[in-house]
């Protein structure tokens, strides 16, 4: 079966920007990718929208620091559920780079999800200036 047969049968659907952004609006974690010095990396962050783009915090010493550098990612929410076969995923890709506006920072430090898991300072806030935003959601032929 080929992507468009899929699109068709019913059980893959592309979904409009309008719905990628709601579901972004209504998650808190996600998991940015990017190509490091030693190879590519993929790691969990807590995230807010602000003005539309994800933000999050993040230690100025790890690994994630390296994006301090306007650095091309992709970030990824997704949901699935096994038991119905059923899921969907939402991706971002854009330029990494720092939030430097002060009025920005006050407004992200204490926005819902800004707040990261790990422990430790965690003072470094980042933003994806997104160029492109996708999304899917598939079913199991099943669940028709």
């Amino acid at each position: 079966m080929t992507l468009s047969d899929e699109r068709t049968s019913g059980h893959l659907h592309v979904l409009d920007e309008e719905r990628c952004r709601a579901l972004l609006a209504s998650h808190h974690q996600g998991r940015i990718a990017w190509n490091a010095g030693d190879g590519p990396q993929l790691l969990p962050v807590s995230y807010a929208l602000h003005l539309g783009e994800v933000a999050f915090r993040t230690s100025p010493y790890g690994a994630l620091a390296q994006l301090r550098r306007p650095t091309m990612v992709a970030f990824e929410i997704d949901e699935i559920d096994p038991v119905a076969g059923a899921g969907w995923s939402v991706l971002v890709r854009g330029r990494a780079e720092p939030v430097t506006r002060a009025d920005d920072l006050a407004t992200l430090w204490g926005q819902e999800g800004m707040v990261p898991w790990a422990t430790g300072t965690r003072n470094l806030v980042l933003r994806i200036a997104e160029h492109s935003i996708s999304g899917r959601a598939v079913r199991a032929p099943y669940a028709d």
